[in-house]
């Protein structure tokens, strides 16, 4: 692979400094986390040196699009769990599914 496990864990707390992650008063080393996952996806890159380029993109936009899905489902749940309410820009995209519209299409 091109990055190193380092050298991402150094873009990820780059990008941490626009949009900070809460670990609150998890029982784990926020430093040993991130080196954990930095691994892993340079393992997962590596495991996908044989792959098309085009099936390279597509797997990390799927694996990118399913952590993006889960992390707003955890989200919403925290919220409810707590009471607090979402944004409005979480609110409108909810009720838009539950009108049965789809968010990706334009449609108002």
């Amino acid at each position: 692979m091109a990055i190193t496990p380092q050298d991402l864990q150094s873009l990820m707390q780059e990008v941490e400094q626009e949009d900070p992650i809460d670990f609150a008063d998890l029982p784990f080393d926020e430093h040993e986390l991130r080196a954990l996952v930095a691994n892993h996806l340079c393992e997962m890159a590596d495991a996908m040196e044989s792959f098309s380029e085009e099936d390279r993109r597509l797997t990390l936009l799927a694996v990118a699009a399913k952590l993006v899905l889960e992390n707003m489902v955890l989200h919403i749940q925290l919220l409810r769990r707590h009471g607090l309410p979402m944004s409005e820009t979480a609110n409108a995209l909810l009720s838009r599914l539950r009108e049965g519209k789809d968010p990706g299409s334009g449609e108002s």
